[in-house]
């Protein structure tokens, strides 16, 4: 259990230096801490969630995209996307099977409603979920009772939601639709054609500070919210990495899913891509999390063990522990009446 005394609560700032992080050292520590928290079962769960939100919100992009444009581009843009990002045609079927049958069971109206609604909440349970992997990754305990936490979640998770539509926006946004769109305000081939180029930059600095925020918003402490956080590029770059080679190895005829899983062959290699997706990001924490402590520890401060951040909130934490302090009382109590143990203190 986490000693709240090796973490400030007092400070309104955390302490900081702007000298440059050790990013080397500070990048070996990450993975050393990585495997100490248990990273993989981390992004194992967050996998989970993510699954559970993952087609609610294609429902509710696809929906609310259609009401602009027309639904049947919108899909097929979508899945050319994703098919250039790397991602499994057989994961993408899946998917396309999905839309195309829910689409096809009610209005889009809808579809709409239910899509928004389950995606925001499935969504912030994957928030949640993140919460308490970056709660580990700072050695901190979730402090923030619940009237104060989940609403916070679900801010979260509403500017996240904004973001990544603003991503597809900007993504589906082209051929016809961006010669439509350009038709009504006036633009012509030419700066269609310069936004089909500059949208990529765009979308990845949206999706950097996607991440940033995430990183900043989820943990029960107060890091420096940094616009480019050097976790943050990172989990993107590896990320993009990662996907283009499990893309090639899919291809390439070293992986027999089909062969092995048949009909599920699309749901198990979707469900890999995600674990690898939630391991880059768990990484991503961890590198920011320890460069914060190298600056620290550049600025003289006695981070070797602790991270020195001030919390959110204390007091579930003091809550919690007043209760196990009450329950070892207890138990103290039940082994003395026994006559079988000591008085002293354990």
């Amino acid at each position: 259990m986490p000693d709240l005394a090796g973490v400030s609560t007092t400070r309104t700032d955390p302490p900081t230096s702007d000298a440059s992080p050790d990013l080397k050292n500070a990048f070996k520590r990450a993975v050393q801490q990585f495997t100490r928290d248990g990273g993989p079962d981390l992004a194992a769960a967050l996998t989970y969630f993510a699954v559970l939100s993952l087609f609610p919100a294609i429902l509710a992009l696809t929906s609310l995209l259609g009401l602009f444009a027309d639904s049947e581009e919108v899909i097929t843009n979508l899945l050319q996307i994703g098919s250039d990002l790397g991602a499994p045609d057989s994961a993408l079927t899946q998917v396309e099977d999905f839309i195309t049958s829910t689409g096809q069971s009610g209005g889009a109206g809808i579809a709409l409603l239910v899509g928004v609604g389950a995606a925001l909440f499935s969504a912030s349970n994957y928030v949640n979920a993140f919460t308490r992997a970056m709660n580990r990754i700072y050695g901190v305990e979730e402090g923030r009772p619940v009237w104060k936490l989940r609403p916070w979640t679900y801010l979260v998770t509403v500017v996240l939601v904004v973001g990544v539509l603003a991503v597809a926006i900007a993504l589906v946004l082209s051929g016809g639709i961006a010669e439509a769109v350009g038709n009504v305000v006036g633009l012509g081939s030419t700066a269609v054609t310069v936004w089909n180029i500059a949208k990529w930059p765009v979308v990845v600095l949206i999706v950097m500070l996607l991440v940033a925020f995430l990183y900043w918003a989820t943990p029960n402490v107060r890091p420096k919210f940094r616009i480019l956080s050097y976790g943050a590029a990172f989990a993107i770059v590896v990320w993009a990495l990662a996907t283009v080679a499990f893309g090639l190895y899919l291809g390439s005829g070293l992986a027999s899913y089909n062969a092995t899983y048949g009909a599920l062959a699309g749901v198990i290699i979707m469900l890999l891509w995600l674990w690898i997706t939630n391991i880059v990001l768990v990484l991503g924490g961890e590198l920011d999390a320890e460069l914060e402590r190298s600056r620290q520890l550049q600025a003289g401060i006695a981070a070797e063990e602790q991270i020195q951040l001030p919390l959110r909130d204390t007091r579930k934490v003091e809550k919690n522990h007043e209760k196990e302090r009450e329950q070892r009382q207890e138990m103290r109590r039940v082994r003395m009446e026994a006559g079988t143990g000591r008085s002293d203190e354990d």
